[in-house]
């Protein structure tokens, strides 16, 4: 796939805003040329950084302020390079674009003449004698030159690529550096990972620095929200995570590295195209130290000198010397640690993926030896690597389950399981058994380390293909613990499968087995059972527990603790007491995951409760803790990361929501990261009313392997159709998210009483503009959503720990959407104080939740009721302004845009509340009522567009306004038109 161009200038700001500047072609922050700081500069930087795409943005400002610009470019044609080939350019688009001072001066000058493009062809003729260029006249036809052209405007002379310039035109550069012409200002670009120690214009550009007037600017790479700008402006699509990790970790900062990167389509290896750029820097080293490249591009990110030294068998000296010639040439760089790496990780791994299959194994096997042998130091995971890259498979297992526990004892699950899924791959695929290797228990510590990652379906899956490969006459131990572990994997996940089912069939089998086998099993059990059959679980717990402490297994008899506080707490205390110290019995004993559960659970019974306060403080413990366990991304954390989001959206902190829920630079388990996202657009979306219609299809490829992104993205989506009038639009989202979640959950998920009120609300609001047909026709969709909402109801009317505050909301809401449907509708209509009463019912159940969000909505729908049932002005107007106050500070604009529709106005100021303008924002205003856009009124006011926005942005809030037409209409009614 070709690489993908873009021809905007991301990440470069600072750096076009600093040339510009200090040449004179414009002060920073006005379009007027200013005074220059420097007659001449040169731009370094490495290939693909961007160098050309700045200069192209330069030329580009200074032609825009008046100014002239011809540029020269150096072409790479090894030792048959023209003299003055950029002069020659340059002279010839000074011919083109000014004939007449071209013919003066070549009548001046005309050995000149000689450097014209066209006069520059093969023949016969030689250079020597009268026909030889006189340097010294050279060099002055060509300051008289650019002085003439600078007569008529300030000139900008560019000259790119110096790396590649013959000894005459340095020399030249040397002239015009040393000599400035006046009104001209010259810029020399250059590459510096071309500039070895023996490179002459590196003798040159330090001879150009000392001048007076000359500055360098170094383009550095781009950071990484740069990159993930780029990104996005060459693939618009929405992206993982992952790979926004993957190109930023592997580009570097390097512009054309990341077109290349997107370009091919996340292949993993170095597309040709950018493996040929690169490899281009081995051409020039000897053959030794292009051998020692290879073996670092084998070794890996880097490698320390004493590896390489046992690896490479080369006398002290001559390695030496090897890496030397690499740094110099700028394709290694030593670090102070001893340690050398590539300059840029790419090239390692174009240089990697450039050795013959067999060099490599050599190579790998190599380090194998020099690191098992002790002849270099080294981790497990560096011998793990280079063995089963060198197919030394008993090798490479051991060090596998090595790295793997060592990841563990710091910290690093993640890393854990992706060695012990290699040990496993490589177990399933050696033909001679490995001795003392128990892949049942590896699997289970695989799926364990899984888990604690986050990554449970991978989990899921590994115990799976184990349990597969069981003999029918396996061990029931075997099978019994690989069951159990598959349950208690299971219920942190959505799946088809019933974990309760293979939890009892685990306990069954462990029966005769060790306690701690058993003890296990029936904890699995008694959680599985937890959700729907209490008693049962409460009394398998007990059971366990009294096995547990019998047999001195501390460990399990902590988790079964905080398993039983949830079921039955102690002593008549709380379940918030039970949960806390469960969590505390945790943490004395050392073990993080029953602490965070415990936790976790105490955060949701607080949400449930309404307790958002509560609530939100122990989730940051749960963060907090996680943290320190290393399990950032464990299920209990990182749902509590969810859960502290959304409770942070109900108080009305959304931006802060958001920020929590950013995982930009992190690389979290898929599931997270598209839950993430879809809260996120429910903030920008659903309730900011922004556009991301492509996010939102995205993330329907997510909803049937997650149930709650499903109703999180869902609900996004149906906010926005209820916004558009789109009734239709938003019973097929319902249909589509009970589709995916049902299989997944159970048919009556509570959620499905907040989604079906949602719909009745989008049917009232498509109402007042369809026909008396289409709203008969609609009847029976409301009607069924009705009914869905009532099966809801009564599916978990036995359950009272289910009925909390958040539910008696939407209960409340379900039954004033639809008496507001009717209303609009004319079907059976309501009487007027009854509609009245259900809106202010569900604004007593929103405001005992404390959900902002919701509370304001409920205001907006109520403002609108009070005002169609005739109710007194003064009512519906205060209901509106708090509604209003709300909105604008969540910045809730389909809210605002629904008061707007309503013909509500804020209530008249009091005496106190008289609102100010500056002359500007009167000025702006005036023509806002005109009915100008802003450009056209930044142009009548001679400011930029932006101002005119910020102006504009003022004026609606001072005047509490939700559009620029309401804003009119306000400042009328006050006296300010």
């Amino acid at each position: 796939m070709p690489a993908l161009r873009t021809t905007d200038l991301i990440g470069r700001d600072a750096e076009l805003e600093q040339l510009t500047a200090q040449l004179g072609i414009r002060t920073s922050g006005g379009d007027r040329d200013g005074e220059p700081t420097a007659r001449a500069m040169l731009l370094a930087g490495d290939a693909g950084v961007g160098k050309t795409r700045v200069l192209t943005a330069l030329c580009d400002a200074a032609l825009g302020a008046g100014w002239q610009v011809v540029v020269g470019h150096c072409l790479d044609l090894a030792d048959s390079s023209l003299p003055y080939l950029p002069f020659s350019e340059v002279l010839g688009r000074v011919v083109a674009d000014h004939p007449d001072v071209a013919a003066r001066v070549l009548e001046q000058h005309p050995t000149l003449a000689r450097l014209q493009p066209g006069r520059r062809i093969l023949s016969s003729e030689t250079t020597s004698g009268d026909q030889a260029l006189d340097r010294g006249n050279v060099y002055d036809a060509f300051g008289d030159l650019l002085s003439a052209v600078a007569e008529q405007a300030p000139l900008l002379l560019v000259v790119e690529d110096a790396h590649w310039a013959d000894e005459s035109t340095r020399d030249m550069l040397s002239f015009l550096f040393s000599r400035p012409v006046p009104g001209v200002s010259l810029v020399v670009s250059y590459r510096v990972d071309d500039l070895h120690r023996r490179h002459p214009l590196r003798r040159q550009v330090a001879e150009w620095m000392r001048l007076r007037g000359v500055d360098r600017l170094q383009l550095e790479p781009l950071t990484d929200d740069a990159v993930r700008r780029l990104v996005r402006a060459l693939h618009p699509t929405t992206m993982s995570e992952a790979e926004y990790v993957s190109i930023v970790d592997r580009a570097e900062g390097n512009p054309f590295f990341v077109e290349e990167l997107v370009g091919a389509a996340w292949s993993g290896q170095v597309p040709g195209e950018l493996a040929d750029v690169l490899l281009v820097h081995l051409d020039r080293l000897d053959e030794t130290t292009r051998q020692v490249v290879r073996i670092v591009s084998v070794a890996g990110r880097q490698v320390s000198h004493a590896l390489l030294a046992a690896v490479s068998h080369l006398g002290a000296a001559e390695l030496e010397a090897a890496l030397r010639t690499a740094v110099d040439a700028h394709v290694l760089v030593a670090s102070r640690g001893g340690t050398y790496a590539f300059r840029h990780a790419l090239l390692g791994e174009a240089v990697y993926d450039d050795l013959l299959p067999g060099e490599r194994m050599r190579l790998h096997a190599d380090f194998v030896a020099a690191l098992a042998e002790g002849r270099a130091v080294g981790t497990a995971a560096e011998l793990a690597q280079h063995a089963r890259r060198a197919d030394d498979r008993p090798v490479a297992i051991r060090a596998s389950i090595e790295a793997g526990e060592e990841a563990l004892a710091v910290g690093g699950p993640s890393e854990a399981a992706t060695h012990f899924l290699d040990a496993l791959e490589l177990l399933d695929t050696t033909r001679t058994p490995v001795a003392d290797i128990d892949s049942h228990a590896l699997a289970r510590r695989c799926a364990d380390a899984l888990v604690a990652s986050g990554r449970v379906p991978k989990a899921v899956k590994v115990l799976r293909a184990r349990l597969a490969t069981l003999p029918a006459d396996a061990p029931r131990t075997d099978r019994g613990q690989l069951l159990t572990a598959l349950a208690s994997a299971l219920m942190l996940t959505d799946t088809t499968e019933s974990p309760t089912e293979t939890a009892a069939e685990a306990v069954e089998l462990l029966r005769d087995a060790p306690p701690k086998l058993l003890a296990r099993a029936l904890l699995v059990q008694a959680r599985s059972l937890s959700g729907w059959h209490a008693d049962e679980a409460r009394s398998i717990a007990l059971q366990a527990l009294e096995l547990a402490e019998r047999h001195d297994l501390t460990s399990l008899a902590v988790e079964l603790h905080a398993t039983i506080a949830g079921l039955d707490p102690s002593a008549g205390t709380s379940p918030a007491a039970g949960w806390r110290a469960a969590a505390d019995r945790a943490r004395r004993a050392g073990l993080i995951e029953p602490e965070l559960r415990a936790l976790y659970l105490l955060g949701r019974l607080h949400q449930d409760d309404g307790d958002l306060d509560a609530a939100i403080e122990v989730y940051g413990e749960v963060l907090a803790r996680s943290e320190v366990g290393g399990m950032t991304w464990s299920p209990y954390a990182a749902e509590a990361r969810l859960l502290l989001a959304v409770a942070l959206t109900h108080q009305g902190r959304l931006d802060e929501a958001w920020e929590l829920l950013d995982v930009t630079g992190q690389n979290p388990p898929m599931v997270f990261e598209w839950l993430f996202f879809a809260q996120q657009m429910l903030i920008t979306i659903g309730i900011r009313g922004d556009t991301h219609s492509r996010a939102l299809e995205r993330l329907r490829d997510y909803w049937g392997t997650d149930g709650l992104t499903a109703i999180v993205s869902g609900s996004a989506e149906l906010m926005r159709a209820t916004a558009a009038g789109d009734a239709a639009g938003a019973r097929k989202v319902y249909d589509d998210v009970v589709a995916s979640v049902v299989p997944l959950w159970h048919e009556w998920f509570q959620a499905r009483l907040r989604l079906s009120t949602l719909v009745v609300g989008a049917f009232a609001a498509a109402a007042p503009r369809q026909s008396s047909d289409e709203r008969a026709a609609a009847a029976a969709g409301v009607d069924r959503m009705m009914a869905d909402g009532a099966r809801v109801i009564d599916f978990y009317a036995p359950y009272d720990g289910s009925h909390g505050p958040e539910y008696r909301m939407w209960v409340a809401r379900r039954t004033a959407e639809h008496l507001r449907w009717r209303w609009l509708a004319q079907v059976e209509p309501p009487r007027a104080d009854e509609l009245v009463d259900a809106w202010r019912a569900a604004e007593e159940t929103a405001v005992a939740y404390g959900s902002v969000p919701e509370l304001a909505q409920v205001r907006v729908r109520l403002a609108g009721v009070l005002r169609a049932t005739g109710d007194a002005a003064a009512v519906a107007r205060k209901v509106a302004d708090l509604a209003r106050e709300a909105a604008h500070a969540i910045g809730a604009r389909p809210m605002l845009a629904e008061l707007t529709a309503q013909g509500s106005a804020p209530s008249p100021p009091s005496a106190g509340d008289e609102v100010v303008l500056t002359p500007r924002e009167s000025e702006v205003l005036a023509l806002v009522a005109e009915g100008r856009t802003n450009g056209e009124i930044g142009k009548q006011l001679f400011i930029s567009t932006k101002t005119v926005s910020v102006h504009v942005s003022n004026v609606l809030a001072k005047l509490d306004a939700a559009s620029r037409t309401e804003a009119v209409a306000v400042a009328r009614r006050r006296g300010l038109l």
